[in-house]
């Protein structure tokens, strides 16, 4: 460890002065000036992050990803090898544009190789599967995967599969948790 807060390896590049406690930034990483990075997160090598990036507390981004302009991880999400943000939708070279906004929300996971369209949001926990390629929102709770993603059931905040109790109540066969269906997604009963 270096006399800061937080890892940086020697060959990683760090022009941001907006890095977390505890956060550790592995080799080859490149973090421009102006990305925020939360307390405790995990970037692994091969890590592009450009400035106007926003990543919360104890994220992992895993190896080989390349995060643009315009995208927010919320806490406690988990980014799989490989995973392709996208943020102008109809790019042309040299011809520079907004980026468009993506939001991933606590306690999502996204699965190595998955593509996200730039513009969408991925709810609370949701989860896709590897090689998704994800064109819409996401409801909290949702797991979804194929070409393009399709939901095929719901997880809990463990990432287990939920079993449907009745039209719209889910229970976790591992917690014993129930879940409420609501038009943005599941809600976890009190």
């Amino acid at each position: 460890m270096n006399n800061k807060e937080y890892y940086i390896h020697p060959s990683a590049i760090v022009d941001s002065i907006h890095i977390g406690a505890d956060t550790k930034i592995w080799a080859f990483a490149h973090v421009l000036k102006g990305a925020v990075i939360g307390k405790n997160c995990n970037i692994c090598d091969h890590v592009f992050i450009e400035q106007g990036v926003k990543l919360g507390d104890n994220v992992t981004v895993k190896c080989g990803i390349y995060i643009w302009d315009g995208v927010t991880v919320e806490d406690d999400v988990f980014l799989g090898p490989n995973v392709v943000f996208t943020n102008d939708l109809m790019p042309r070279s040299k011809m520079y544009k907004t980026a468009e906004k993506t939001v991933i929300k606590k306690g999502a996971s996204i699965g190595a190789n998955s593509t996200i369209l730039g513009g969408i949001t991925i709810g609370e926990y949701a989860m896709s599967g590897i090689g998704s390629v994800i064109t819409r929102d996401v409801k909290s709770y949702a797991l979804v995967f194929g070409n393009p993603v399709k939901q095929k059931g719901w997880v809990d905040e463990l990432g287990n599969k939920l079993e449907k109790v009745d039209d719209k109540t889910w229970i976790s066969p591992k917690t014993f948790i129930k879940y409420t269906e609501t038009a943005n997604g599941l809600q976890k009963n009190n």
